[in-house]
């Protein structure tokens, strides 16, 4: 495990430990989140501990056109009355993601540090948001990174039943037509894999950044 310190560099990304920790320390500067995210690599921490930095033998991933939506959900999508909006009220979505009470009693690991650095990079248009509203309400939603090539989930919420999942399959279907391969999930849970997301190598999802990267290098260049 390495010791960031001011200089602008992560160790290659398999040298994590068992926990798929990479790095310690370091900065949430715009440059460093990007080089990290570009590369595989996230931040996840809480408030009283140095910053950590991830990157997982197993990456949680959804390929977009693989998103799971149940009979019940079509039912919900078409009959339960869902806005959904795209950048309308990031702050707001960030800051629920933040406080609202998982059950867990984990508490948040979206410190006040880490939601000033996303708030910057969404006026840099780089962090988007997805709201999910029912009677002018804002009742669901979630943020991420859009890297150009692949779209980097970091946190949802939901205040009614199904909220979550309608920003989740909403967004899944904005990328997809956008022709995204990939959307990075980070790691398991049971919520993402009944919406179709999956396991793969720490490998494999450096192979599909590898050829995001380049893709969109070329179409840059034209």
């Amino acid at each position: 495990m390495v010791i960031l310190n001011e200089k602008l560099e992560f160790p290659p990304v398999d040298r994590t430990d068992p926990y798929g920790i990479l790095a310690i320390g370091g900065d949430l500067s715009i440059d460093r989140l990007l080089l990290a995210y570009n590369n595989g690599i996230f931040p996840w921490y809480s408030e009283d501990e140095p910053i950590i930095w991830y990157s997982p033998d197993e990456r949680m991933v959804l390929f977009p056109e693989e998103v799971k939506i149940s009979k019940s959900m079509r039912s919900v999508l078409r009959k339960e009355g869902f806005k959904v909006t795209m950048n309308q009220c990031f702050q707001d979505v960030i800051r629920n993601c933040k406080t609202i009470d998982r059950g867990d009693g984990l508490g948040t690991w979206i410190t006040d540090e880490l939601e000033n650095a996303f708030i910057k990079l969404h006026e840099l248009g780089i962090a988007i948001s997805f709201e999910v509203w029912k009677d002018e309400k804002l009742v669901g939603g979630l943020y991420g990174l859009d890297l150009g090539f692949i779209f980097c989930g970091e946190s949802m919420f939901s205040k009614m039943s199904n909220a979550s999942k309608v920003a989740f399959i909403e967004m899944a279907k904005y990328y997809q037509n956008k022709g995204y391969e990939l959307i990075d999930c980070q790691v398991y849970n049971n919520h993402l894999a009944s919406l179709g997301a999956v396991e793969i190598s720490r490998e494999e999802f450096q192979e599909y950044l590898k050829k995001g990267k380049q893709s969109n290098h070329n179409l840059n260049k034209k």
